[in-house]
């Protein structure tokens, strides 16, 4: 059974909410208000503020709240220009035992970087759509600090990767399993973003233009993004489409996904690929497929970073010979888990051997769409697995 309640985070920010702030951010609508109430739930006294509340903002002022509160829950706080000073007072002058959480969009982030007063003072944590992790019911993870990297422990194959794959990760779409509110809450989800988020945070002088180049990014997911190419389409140069696809995934559209070159003889360096927060956007099956194993992948370097600051990052490899492998996975700069995404098994999968021995890496996969696979081959130490059970040892 599906609680759309569930999430990785929920242990790691209580625990963070003794001693700091928290902040948690990521895309619009992915799940952070139900978080903070949930967690809510952990206190005796707590208190939830939105800012887009005109009572809450009007009591938020005054900082009137009650005495007896042990949590404060602030919510779109950073559309207040002030902010940064008004939360800093709060948190230097509370009371023993009171915690605070503040929530907000993709502005939070943005806004967050503009200055270094609040520094010490909080944890910010992003939150991700839902995983077959959390959609399995395995919300909390009380893990010691890792030494190393984590030993990845396979389930049975999961019920939630198929409702997953159709519905995106987002909870109202996901939990309502239903074609018409998919393609309301995409329509309003894009404008919010475009025309709320970019527009009130960013000076764009031509936000038609980077609307288009949004409406034609889920058509190049999962391959190396030419600027040049796409730049004809847009009529725009390959500086200026380059500075706009940094605005989409400060926002929280796309993310980016570098090529990995340490190490490696003629690397490609400098196209990355991109993908989307929600790809539900993508109608390829090929490319959703990818881009699903991508956001899990990421979530997982993530959780490592916010949690434990862990330096996990995620790249692809690709050299000049056009040989590619689609995910690498790399823990504290040594690579550590090679992925390639795939609907079918394929017997040969020459990149994937040539870049594992030349990296040297341990964990060797080929995930596929398709079910009931889970077999190792032995002479070049590469395991086939489908992504049903694959995606259960991650977060």
């Amino acid at each position: 059974m599906i609680k759309p309640h569930t999430r990785t985070l929920k242990g790691a920010i209580r625990a963070d909410l003794s001693t700091k702030m928290v902040f948690v951010g990521g895309p619009r609508q992915v799940g952070k208000t139900t978080l903070s109430k949930m967690l809510g739930s952990t206190f005796n006294a707590p208190e939830y503020f939105n800012w887009d509340n005109r009572a809450h903002r009007q009591s938020l002022l005054k900082s009137h709240w009650s005495p007896e509160t042990d949590l404060l829950v602030f919510d779109e706080l950073h559309k207040y220009n002030r902010w940064k000073g008004w939360i800093k007072g709060i948190w230097d002058t509370r009371q023993n035992g009171e915690s605070i959480m503040v929530t907000g969009s993709s502005r939070l982030d943005v806004f967050r970087r503009g200055g270094d007063s609040l520094l010490g003072r909080y944890h910010y944590y992003r939150l991700h759509p839902f995983s077959v992790a959390e959609l399995d019911g395995r919300e909390d993870r009380s893990e010691a600090f890792p030494r190393q990297p984590p030993e990845l422990r396979f389930e049975k194959p999961s019920s939630n990767f198929d409702p997953l794959l159709c519905w995106g990760g987002f909870p109202e779409p996901l939990f309502s399993k239903s074609d018409r509110t998919l393609r309301r809450w995409q329509k309003e989800r894009f404008e919010r973003v475009f025309r709320e988020d970019i527009r009130d945070t960013e000076n764009v002088r031509s936000l038609s233009q980077v609307e288009l180049l949004g409406q034609l990014l889920p058509t190049r997911v999962a391959s190396p993004l030419s600027f040049q190419s796409l730049a004809e389409d847009l009529e725009a140069s390959p500086k200026t489409l380059k500075s706009w696809m940094e605005l989409l995934c400060r926002n929280y559209f796309a993310f980016k996904i570098p090529p990995y070159h340490r190490r490696l003889d003629r690397a490609l360096k400098k196209e990355a690929k991109y993908y989307l927060w929600d790809w539900t956007e993508i109608s390829d099956e090929g490319a959703r497929f990818e881009n699903v194993i991508a956001s899990h992948l990421l979530k997982f370097c993530h959780y490592y970073e916010d949690v434990f600051g862990i330096s996990a990052e995620l790249y692809y490899v690709r050299d000049t010979l056009k040989r590619e492998v689609d995910f690498l996975v790399v823990w504290e700069k040594q690579p550590w888990l090679l992925v390639e995404a795939k609907s079918s098994p394929e017997k040969k999968l020459p990149s994937l051997v040539t870049f594992a021995e030349a990296l040297q890496v341990p964990h060797r996969f080929q995930v596929c769409r398709e079910g009931g696979l889970d077999y190792m081959d032995r002479s070049n130490g590469i395991r086939t697995l489908s992504a049903d059970r694959f995606l259960t040892a991650f977060v």
